[in-house]
């Protein structure tokens, strides 16, 4: 697996040689510094530890200002652990830019998805609500009942009901590349991927 932390920009199209529009995501990847690389003799499990987006020393811990300058790079804002990376020729202080996927790469995407806060079932879980017949227009959007009377006489755990939504991680599988601009360390990737745009993504490649 390889894999690359970036920054969601937004949607765009583009126009495949058939004619076909195809909606795209389009990702500010990398370039990421290899922060540490972690093995199984000595760390029990494979991993490849890298940073994304510089971020200003003085907004900065001394232990994460520390771990940086062991590598002389620069502070970065996002430090993420990739497991069973491939690590043939990386070692800390190392660069890994946009130009490790090509097109027609199949990518998984794995960001927080939007917060949307506090929710009714209706909207968290599409629920049909209520009808308004026989002086019910209050019951529209009511979840209705929601246990037994005298048996179980409880409410069982993980009932949907009303609650937080959104603000989840969410990984999308089977993405498809279509474009990759090196020169800007860009990426385009067919479809939607989770989260509001500058949002953090992670980009994998099995």
């Amino acid at each position: 697996m390889i894999g690359i932390l970036g920054k969601k920009i937004g949607m765009t199209t583009i126009f495949e040689s058939n004619g076909n529009m195809v909606p795209c995501t389009v990702i500010e990847a990398g370039p990421c510094y290899v922060t540490q690389i972690k093995n199984k003799n000595k760390d029990g499990y494979s991993a490849v530890q890298i940073g994304f987006e510089d971020k200003k020393e003085k907004n900065s811990s001394k232990p994460i200002i520390g771990i940086f300058k062991k590598i002389n790079t620069p502070v970065q804002r996002f430090i993420r652990e990739i497991r069973d990376h491939s690590i043939e020729d990386l070692k800390a202080g190392d660069v890994i830019k946009v130009d490790i996927f090509k097109e027609g790469d199949n990518v998984k995407v794995s960001g927080i998805s939007k917060g949307k806060g506090f929710q009714g079932v209706v909207k968290r879980h599409g629920f049909a609500g209520g009808v308004r017949t026989h002086g019910q227009s209050d019951r529209e959007r009511a979840p209705g009942s929601i246990g037994g009377s005298s048996y179980p006489s409880r409410v069982f755990k993980g009932q949907r009901m009303a609650g937080r939504m959104g603000n989840d991680r969410i990984t999308v599988r089977n993405l498809k590349v279509m474009k990759v601009f090196s020169d800007s360390n860009l990426i385009l990737i067919k479809g939607a991927v989770p989260g509001a745009k500058t949002g953090l993504v992670e980009i994998y490649k099995n």
